[in-house]
């Protein structure tokens, strides 16, 4: 703790964030950064721990049967199972936060500017889906058609951010939304194409869910709580009705109100009648936890700082640290462990379905991204992102093709109980996308200026 001879403040380093103001966006880049290196190093633990010693140890961990029994119902899946269909609720549940904002306010919201990433995102997931089918058109490897549609953004952005005194911020943007927009068509497909057989009794149990989550939003419920309360029973019901649990995530999201209680005019107000309070209720020497008018000043002002910020930006923020850097990484550690055989690497390089993904990740979503937004250029429906050149479309379009997080997951879903095609297309997912980040970044490093000497 530091003293401050000045003003006679005390306070840790730490608390200089205070007076560090960053952006919505500023913040989403910084964790998504954060994010991306925590799951890279995760994914190579899993690596490690799946071709080492330990490796019967870890399939043994991922396998655990875990479950529990209320009454006369219960549920028993694997460790890996409980991950992958309920802890990813909350990725997406983010997922879901980030369409809504994006598609009110964000780059979504405006048609001249949405348009390109758009385009791009939709040529970035047909394309590719179209090389893996090609390859893999009869079959139970047929399946696996989604798996190279997906990118991940937070490996893409933390790849991108290593170059962000090189490219212009526009171009970190432009891979937002595109990224944001292949995340809804992600889950259009989980939803549509890969939903087990449906039980219409529980879906209509999730449909009566949904009707009070809608209620609780037009009735301007502002607690959290009672939506995560009624997103778990939906999650619950997804899971018995066969469409898959963690759209519950995405439902759930969308119905978190985006308008605050407080317009920033009567907070400004607010805030200078708090203030005046708080100097005139200060004494010297007194700590604030035995003066109670101070304590009960700072608390109204935290409860109307909650008022002036919407629900659904709150959520954003606070939701952000428990998905980046505890949901992600385990999500990683669960499923990236992959067991390589050196020997046999040509063979799997080789087998029709690791090919697939390969090729739909680097080159699908090279020439979809690429191709989609030349066409949007040519017929002028949009435009190339401030301060960037066509250039670093191409750079974008590369590091696209790193498909981790969301690959992996639609992979355990198609090639459920296929454990050759699971073990063919985590080695593909893992290889593209580990080439996909080296091209894209040795791309936009040589085609964009060098940073000015100051």
């Amino acid at each position: 703790m530091k003293k401050n001879k000045n003003n006679g403040i005390n306070y840790a380093p730490w608390e200089k964030t205070f007076d560090t103001i960053l952006t919505p966006f500023e913040e989403f880049i910084h964790r998504q950064t954060t994010s991306g290196l925590l799951l890279m190093a995760t994914a190579i633990i899993a690596l490690y721990l799946a071709n080492s010693g330990f490796a019967v140890a870890y399939a043994h961990m991922i396998h655990t049967p875990v479950g529990f029994n209320v009454g006369g119902w219960g549920i028993e899946k694997s460790l890996q199972h409980w991950v992958n269909d309920g802890l990813m609720a909350l990725f997406f549940f983010l997922v879901g936060l980030e369409l809504k904002r994006e598609i009110l306010v964000g780059e979504l919201a405006t048609p001249r500017n949405a348009i390109l990433p758009i385009m791009a995102a939709i040529g970035g997931m047909l394309v590719p889906a179209l090389f893996y089918y090609f390859l893999n058109s009869e079959g139970d490897a047929a399946k696996g058609w989604g798996i190279p549609m997906a990118t991940d953004i937070a490996f893409a952005i933390g790849v991108l951010a290593l170059l962000a005194n090189r490219v212009p911020k526009s171009l970190i943007t432009f891979l937002v939304a595109l990224a944001i927009v292949d995340d809804l068509g992600a889950v259009v497909v989980i939803a549509l194409f890969y939903t087990d057989q449906i039980v219409f009794e529980a879906l209509l149990g999730a449909s009566i869910v949904l009707a009070a989550l809608i209620a609780l939003s037009m009735g301007g419920i502002r607690q959290p709580v009672p939506y995560f309360i009624l997103g778990l029973v939906l999650w619950a019901f997804l899971l018995k009705s066969g469409v898959h649990a963690t759209l519950a995530g995405v439902i759930t999201a969308f119905t978190i109100p985006a308008k605050p209680k407080y317009d920033p005019v009567r907070f400004s107000r607010k805030v200078k009648s708090l203030m005046m309070k708080f100097d005139a209720s200060y004494e010297p020497e007194k700590s604030i936890m035995t003066n109670d008018k101070l304590r009960g000043v700072v608390q109204t002002l935290e409860n109307g700082v909650h008022r002036v910020e919407a629900p659904l930006q709150r959520l954003e923020h606070s939701m952000h640290m428990p998905v980046a850097f505890i949901v992600i990484p385990i999500f990683a550690f669960i499923n990236a462990g992959v067991p390589i055989d050196l020997s046999g690497l040509g063979q799997t390089l080789m087998h029709p379905v690791t090919m697939g993904v390969m090729s739909g990740l680097i080159f699908g979503k090279l020439v979809g991204i690429v191709g989609a937004c030349w066409v949007t250029l040519k017929l002028g429906f949009g435009q190339l992102p401030v301060g960037t050149k066509f250039s670093h479309i191409i750079g974008v379009a590369l590091l696209a093709g790193i498909g981790f997080t969301m690959s992996i997951f639609i992979a355990e879903l198609g090639f459920a109980g296929q454990d050759e095609n699971i073990l063919m297309a985590k080695t593909g997912i893992l290889i593209a996308s580990l080439m996909a980040g080296i091209g894209g970044y040795l791309w936009l490093y040589f085609v964009s200026d060098k940073p000015k000497q100051t």
